[in-house]
């Protein structure tokens, strides 16, 4: 098993200019401090339980019953249990993609199978998967866009897999959490065959959306409330901060945020994507916030010596050396990232020639 390493370790590098970690470049809107400010002064109390307040914006923004949500620490602490809770025997989950099904479901147990992207198919998921859903399964967990990919799966066909997972009992889990950066991401959303499907899990998180990594906010979307109970008993109680609470419920008021935040990565991913490829680097996916490319193996390397951090993909199940994730940053950050690019490749014509 490879080692699982996240992007965002920005605390052994001393001073340096974050390309690792997928979060909204806007930072963290104004009012969601505020409210973190405020909360502190309650902080000798327990926090709300049942995360009543920010499950009410919750119910409004998603659309959905109250009773649908959950609450967690993180979109991870979901994951985790989501499979604590189900215990499935037998998953199914893509490779490469996020690292937490896979640990999660190992730590109880899982035996995991798992469906290869390619290259040569860009990375796309493609009918082939079908044919792996079969009864022999308990759980598929498939992420929308992928990370590390950014590649986006089709509507017709997540209705195809929900479908083919409804019919064999098979508990489907969707992470939604980069949809928000996607323009017309609504358009991939789920949660409106909830009503006629409880084998459907749908995650979705504030860390990305709103810069709040450092708080650990995540919920869950399902219409079977018998798995939110089961989730709820397997886990510690309080397990969202009030400081946690008061930033997610002041957060979902900021509709315009959003809308700057997906017009801003637009023009800006455009920007680096042209860059790359005016490197030679190869590009694929990329529909969120952050960009997947290959190129020569020493380039994280040289990113680091000039404090720049990037994701190396390497040890991503289904990848090897070559492979990166960069995240979309602020425009003077990406364009210092531009400038090292380009002070690279200048010594890398002989990688060029090859490719």
């Amino acid at each position: 098993m490879k080692k699982h390493i996240h992007g965002g370790d920005i605390y052994r590098h001393g001073h340096i200019t974050d390309f690792s970690a997928n979060v909204n470049p806007l930072g963290t809107p104004e009012s969601v401090k505020e409210a973190v400010r405020k909360s502190a002064e309650g902080i000798e109390h327990y926090p709300d339980v049942h995360c009543s307040k920010l499950k009410k914006a919750l119910s409004e923004w998603e659309q959905v019953p109250e009773s649908w949500l959950i609450c967690g620490n993180g979109a991870a602490d979901l994951i985790f249990a989501l499979t604590l809770a189900l215990k499935p025997k037998k998953a199914l989950i893509l490779a490469p993609t996020f690292a937490e099904y896979e640990q999660a479901l190992k730590s109880v147990g899982c035996q995991i199978t798992y469906f290869y992207l390619t290259e040569q198919e860009e990375f796309r998921v493609t009918e082939k998967i079908l044919s792996e859903i079969t009864p022999a399964l308990d759980m598929v967990f498939l992420c929308n866009p992928n990370n590390p990919t950014g590649e986006l799966t089709d509507r017709e066909m997540l209705l195809k897999l929900s479908q083919k997972c409804r019919e064999h009992q098979v508990f489907f889990a969707v992470d939604e959490c980069f949809l928000d950066f996607v323009p017309k991401g609504q358009d991939y959303e789920l949660a409106g065959c909830l009503k006629y499907n409880r084998h459907i899990f749908l995650l979705k998180a504030f860390t990305k959306r709103y810069a709040m990594a450092g708080l650990r906010l995540g919920y869950g979307i399902c219409s079977d409330e018998k798995v939110l109970l089961k989730m709820t008993e397997v886990t510690q109680p309080w397990r969202v901060s009030s400081p946690a609470q008061a930033a997610g419920t002041a957060a979902l008021s900021e509709q315009s945020y959003l809308k700057r935040s997906v017009r801003f990565v637009s023009e800006q991913k455009h920007i680096l994507k042209k860059a790359l490829e005016e490197a030679g680097f190869r590009i694929y996916g990329s529909r969120a916030n952050y960009i997947f490319f290959k190129g020569p193996e020493d380039f994280y390397e040289y990113c680091l010596s000039n404090q720049i951090l990037i994701r190396n993909c390497r040890n991503y199940e289904g990848l090897s050396k070559g492979w990166f994730r960069i995240a979309v940053r602020t425009e003077e950050e990406n364009r210092r990232f531009i400038w090292t690019l380009q002070a690279f490749t200048k010594g890398e014509t002989a990688w060029q020639r090859q490719s």
